[in-house]
């Protein structure tokens, strides 16, 4: 009998490379399935192990295969790949039983006449564990193309995005966010201050058995060491955020008056820290385009208990449909999301370079159709998650050439409270992997001239 866990880890990963969900709709779908936590588990650490290292996985299989990759069958490359990444990072299973299943899996996926080909390199794979045949790194870190080498197969990364990094940042800082990249997503959870404060929620959570420590950045995160939230969770006093979302949250809110526009609200993590902040008398109007992200958000609305909020289903890539204007426009665009390769690793292989420049073009017109809702002496907070400087610098310095009666302001006057070392030298918040030890999120402050 083939591993619940697996069974799953298999259709997931198909269904991503098949391009038919992302990694986070075919895993809630696939979950439902499996009953035992321990199983879920299991099938999620698979799948974003599997998407983390899919190219140093490829790299082995097609040197032990003999034969490059887009020569297999593609039910057979995915099996492949989990199994490879079980028998190289999850040594605690027997290779036995992850052969035997690889094997069984052939088998299942109509591919019997495989199943002698799977079991004999993962066979090999196993007994060459301790000699893989991938890049090393680099003696001479000055060495462009053995260095991009490293850090496209060994590391995991598209070539496109390592040889940008290694120009922009330089050897050491690359390879640093490279295994951030690569490294387990803590969970993080910010209390919700309609309902509890940070002291509170974790003497809760101790209460609960849950083990967390205060992050280093966020005012309201915490860092789940052990035990499972869950039930914390869903009763509405904290919501998982990760720390660098919930900073640019906590800028927003600082920098909000009594009426605020939440342009990109899905799925409300911001939407709700803002609404706790407000003063009375404050309220938030929410918006988001599809009807699925709607629904979302209306659930985290009615879980954290705001009631504050109102919902309005509209497209920020046309004109707005409001007649009065904010105090304060937020603007957390849909981006190309590479500043969250380690919590979204199938996003490195879903991107291009070529995509960015449209990314960015949607992106100004966004804006620009924000700006037309903000008050005289309102704020625009423009905000990704995007490490590439054409989304974000690029974006401001076309959104300022092109929108007057606009000018930005530095974020350390705008929110004396966020830390200096998360704002860069143009006046923004900036985090990333190398410098702060958070996934890549950016911010800039405008305002209205009266």
């Amino acid at each position: 009998m083939i591993a619940p866990a697996r069974i799953a880890a298999y259709d997931i990963l198909t269904a991503v490379s098949a391009g038919n969900a992302d990694l986070s709709t075919a895993t809630a779908f696939a979950r439902g399935g499996l009953h035992d936590e321990r199983d879920r588990a299991l099938a999620s650490e698979i799948t974003t192990g599997v998407l983390r290292w899919r190219a140093a996985l490829d790299h082995v299989i097609a040197a032990v295969a003999k034969r490059s990759i887009d020569r297999l069958d593609p039910e057979i490359v995915e099996i492949l790949r989990l199994s490879t990444y079980q028998l190289l990072h999850l040594t605690r299973v027997p290779a036995s039983a992850v052969v035997d299943d690889a094997v069984n899996l052939t088998r299942r996926a109509g591919k019997t006449s495989a199943a002698g080909f799977v079991n004999a390199v993962l066979r090999t794979i196993s007994r060459k564990r301790n000699a893989l045949p991938l890049p090393p790194r680099p003696a001479d870190p000055r060495d462009r193309a053995a260095a991009v080498e490293y850090f496209a197969i060994t590391l995991s990364h598209p070539r496109w995005l390592a040889a940008r990094w290694y120009e922009r940042f330089g050897f050491d800082a690359t390879e640093r966010w490279m295994l951030f990249d690569n490294a387990p997503s803590p969970l993080t959870l910010r209390a919700n201050r309609i309902r509890t404060t940070r002291d509170a929620l974790s003497t809760r959570l101790d209460a609960a058995d849950v083990c967390v420590h205060m992050a280093g950045y966020a005012p309201d995160a915490l860092i789940v060491d052990e035990g499972s939230p869950m039930p914390i969770v869903d009763e509405g006093w904290c919501v998982i955020q990760d720390e660098a979302s919930q900073l640019v949250a906590a800028l927003a809110a600082i920098a909000a008056g009594s009426r605020v526009l939440d342009t990109c609200a899905s799925p409300g993590g911001k939407t709700t820290a803002i609404a706790a902040a407000l003063p009375p008398g404050g309220h938030v109007v929410a918006c988001d385009v599809r009807d699925r992200r709607m629904a979302v958000l209306r659930r985290s609305i009615e879980a954290s208990g705001a009631t504050n909020v109102r919902l309005v289903q509209c497209d920020l890539l046309r004109s707005l449909p409001f007649s009065r204007s904010f105090d304060l426009v937020f603007v957390d665009a849909p981006c190309s999301g590479l500043g969250t390769l380690r919590r979204d690793p199938d996003i490195r292989w879903r991107r291009r370079e070529a995509d960015l420049a449209a990314f960015a073009a949607a992106e100004l017109t966004m804006l620009q159709h924000a700006a037309d809702a903000v008050a005289p002496g309102g704020r625009l907070i423009y905000a990704t998650c995007s490490s590439e400087p054409e989304e974000n610098e690029g974006v401001v310095h076309a959104f300022l050439a092109t929108t007057p009666g606009f000018s930005k302001r530095p974020v350390s006057e705008v929110a004396p409270g966020i830390p200096g070392t998360l704002v860069d030298d143009r006046g923004d918040l900036r985090t990333t992997p190398h410098q702060h030890g958070l996934e890549a999120f950016y911010a800039a402050v405008f305002e209205r001239n009266l």
